[in-house]
């Protein structure tokens, strides 16, 4: 078995000494939320964590989910990992008391996930659209709706799921052709949809289905397409299971990772109609939708932190035991392959990266919390745009961070990596997905150009830059060799601002010019956005230190990376820079016919 230690000492410090925690727990409604309790919390989670979803995560890779006469079964062990999670009311631990919830902020949630979604990725993937399911059915659902099925889901009982993608419409959802059909207080679905994740298991003995599926009279487009919910099982008026809906998976898809995860496809009204229950209006189906998507989006940003946590711990653990070679200039004794000074830059590489991820990915959960609960509609509004500017950037940077720091723990490893036995080739395996579902990182970064920074002339991602010039100012007072952090972080914000004014100006005159620039304009923000936050990590580091307060070895380690980031992934800021004002209209310079 590969172990997995949570790194709990991280995830307080973000808490605590960058005073994340406070902020939220003064909202309304997170009263609860004391340093103690989340302390209590996050070492329940790590033991879960450790000692039973690490452990199957191998075993889940190697067995996969099989399919075989319309029943799905999970690998050894799921379906009993996925009983203890339930039983521990982890399902429920941001969501409303009003529903049997534990109605934690966000930014604890998000923790939490990150542990689970390190220990066994492909496992996770059940409760993280359930939390979603959660939401839309909240905001958007009706009395009977959230009386029926919100219990069920907040304990986890009943999971959910997100039904999109068919085989004709991948993210272009205007040409979706589940078909729907009134009929008596609910509604008949038909058609399939496909790429399901846990659209069906041997987990539960009922999964909630959320469908977007398109009227007789619907408008064409987007415009024209509404959200069901569509049981497996139909629940009876005294909340019992009835009979099975009209639905089935058809198959299951053969992948290249995340093995254990079903991923299906679902077929809905072979017979007479699947019965679904509106959520939200009419034709409105994409509003409530993106409620879901939204979440997901960012849970699967957090896959990028963990798949990089979980891949950096192993690597790490394996210079340290892998003895070749000799130092340069040293004895002539043979040594751990974690004293060669490029295996040192590579698990450095991983390791600071990842502290960037997890810190900005936390600090967005904040936004979440603010917006959602503050008294002030004001602090609201902010939070909500702060959020909706960091949702594709969470997302895309680091889902393609997963990939590139997965592949450098293989290389790590060198011609062991390559081979399944390590388990390193998994992690990578199983990275590379989070970059293409719930949304192309190519539509993350277009989400970033289009509508975050063109449609408000760049108000809100100015707003935001001149919050971390906060933070370099503080940064650039530490004394040497730290000062460095903030002096490069105002170098790549120079570089983030100048872009910005550069898109705002050209993206109105010419839209393809900033799209063709959209990618790297999303590399660029979030690089400078994990800088500012290794940067506010610097400042309580030293902060700490000085006060004599914690581990001083912890805090010195957490200088030193930030210092790292800040020398060896900062001064990338300046050539996407360049990409994108000096490069963009190469990119749509040949004509189709030269490809």
């Amino acid at each position: 078995m590969i172990p997995y230690n949570p790194p709990i000492n991280d995830m307080t410090f973000l808490l605590n000494d960058l005073g994340m925690l406070p902020k939220v727990a003064e909202l309304p409604g997170y009263e609860e939320a004391d340093a103690e309790l989340v302390d209590a919390l996050l070492n329940e989670a790590g033991k879960l964590s450790s000692e039973v979803l690490a452990p199957i995560n191998r075993t889940g890779d190697e067995q996969g989910a099989t399919f075989e006469n319309g029943v799905v079964r999970t690998a050894d062990g799921f379906a009993d990992a996925y009983q203890a999670f339930v039983d521990g009311g982890w399902n429920g631990l941001t969501c409303s008391t009003e529903f049997g919830g534990q109605q934690m902020p966000s930014l604890i949630g998000t923790a939490v996930m990150e542990m689970f979604t390190s220990a066994n990725m492909a496992w996770s993937l059940c409760p993280l659209l359930t939390v979603g399911a959660i939401e839309s059915i909240e905001t958007y659902g009706s009395a009977e709706l959230k009386k029926t099925y919100l219990p069920k889901l907040v304990s986890g009982e009943w999971p959910g799921t997100m039904n999109l993608t068919e085989p004709h419409a991948g993210s272009d959802l205007a040409e979706l052709r589940c078909r729907a059909e009134r009929e008596n207080g609910h509604y008949r679905i038909k058609g399939q949809k496909i790429f399901i994740t846990y659209g069906e298991h041997d987990m539960s003995e009922n999964i909630i289905h959320m469908v977007l599926a398109r009227l007789p009279d619907a408008p064409a487009g987007t415009k024209g397409i509404s959200l069901f919910l569509v049981p497996k099982i139909l629940v009876n008026d005294d909340g019992s299971l009835g009979q099975k809906n009209d639905l089935r998976c058809a198959s299951v898809e053969h992948k290249l990772g995340i093995h254990a995860s079903p991923t299906c496809i679902m077929a809905y009204g072979d017979n007479e109609g699947a019965i679904g229950f509106l959520v939200g209006e009419e034709n409105e189906g994409l509003k409530a939708m993106f409620t879901m998507m939204n979440m997901a989006r960012f849970n699967v940003g957090l896959q990028g932190v963990s798949i990089a946590e979980r891949a950096y711990q192993q690597a790490r653990d394996f210079a340290k035991e892998r003895v070749q070679g000799r130092v340069d200039g040293g004895g002539p004794e043979k040594v751990a392959i974690i004293n060669h000074p490029d295996v040192r830059r590579m698990l450095m590489d991983i390791r600071s990266q990842t502290e960037a991820m997890r810190a900005l990915a936390y600090d967005t959960a904040v936004q979440f919390d603010i917006a959602k609960r503050h008294t002030d509609a004001d602090t609201r509004n902010e939070a909500k745009a702060k959020l909706d500017l960091l949702t594709p950037i969470v997302k895309a940077w680091s889902t393609d961070l997963g990939v590139e720091l997965t592949s450098t723990a293989v290389q790590i490893h060198g011609g062991m990596g390559f081979i399944e036995e390590t388990g390193a080739a998994q992690h990578y395996r199983d990275s590379r997905i989070a970059p293409i579902y719930e949304g192309t990182n190519g539509i993350q970064s277009r989400d970033l150009m289009g509508r975050k920074v063109l449609r408000d002339g760049g108000e809100t991602a100015r707003g935001y830059i001149e919050e971390m010039r906060e933070y370099a100012a503080a940064a650039a007072t530490l004394e040497a060799p730290y000062s460095i952090i903030g002096e490069n972080l105002s170098t790549a914000l120079d570089a983030l601002a100048n872009t910005t004014d550069w898109l705002v100006e050209n993206g109105g005159k010419s839209p393809a010019l900033a799209f063709a620039g959209a990618d790297a304009y999303l590399d660029l923000f979030g690089k400078t956005a994990g800088g500012a936050m290794m940067a506010r990590a610097a400042v309580a580091a030293q902060s700490s230190l000085s006060n004599g307060s914690g581990n001083p070895s912890f805090y010195e380690t957490k200088l030193t990376t930030a210092r790292f980031y800040a020398i060896h992934v900062l001064p990338k800021t300046a050539a996407l820079a360049s990409e994108i004002t000096e490069g963009a209209d190469v990119v749509l310079k040949l004509p189709e016919d030269a490809f």
